[in-house]
């Protein structure tokens, strides 16, 4: 078993399961496509406030950020074969783009966030003598 920090982006392929310990800890577990072309699939769990937040947010197709600890664990399948798989001990998750569906509306126009006059500066407001270089 090795751990090491790390964050990936990626897909969602599962909607998150949301589950209880014994203590009334909340634990949400999700799978990630970090790797399209490849279909490299990640575990990510995570555990309190961020399982509920995830769970209430995050659904299948997102796109998300994950960061956390890598855990790599070697299982034995069914058939008896080991192999090697990755989970992610998540310290934080971020949706960052929602996922495509046919009931969804087009996105509205946003307005910007900030507004930029359209005035000339006047350039007599700094004497070039009071620029120190």
């Amino acid at each position: 078993m090795t751990l090491a920090k790390i964050v990936v982006t990626g897909k969602v392929v599962k909607n998150p399961e949301k589950r209880f310990t014994q203590n009334n800890l909340a634990i949400t577990s999700l799978i990630v496509d970090i790797n399209p072309q490849d279909e490299t699939l990640v575990r990510v769990s995570a555990v309190g406030a961020i399982a509920d937040r995830v769970a209430d947010t995050v659904k299948m197709n997102d796109s998300v950020i994950v960061d956390g600890r890598l855990q790599m664990e070697t299982v034995k399948t069914a058939n008896g074969k080991e192999r090697k798989v990755a989970t992610i001990n998540a310290s934080n998750i971020e949706k960052i783009s929602g996922g495509s569906s046919s009931n969804e509306q087009a996105p509205k126009k946003e307005e910007p966030v900030v507004q930029f006059s359209t005035e000339e500066i006047a350039e007599d407001l700094i004497d070039p003598d009071e620029i120190p270089f």
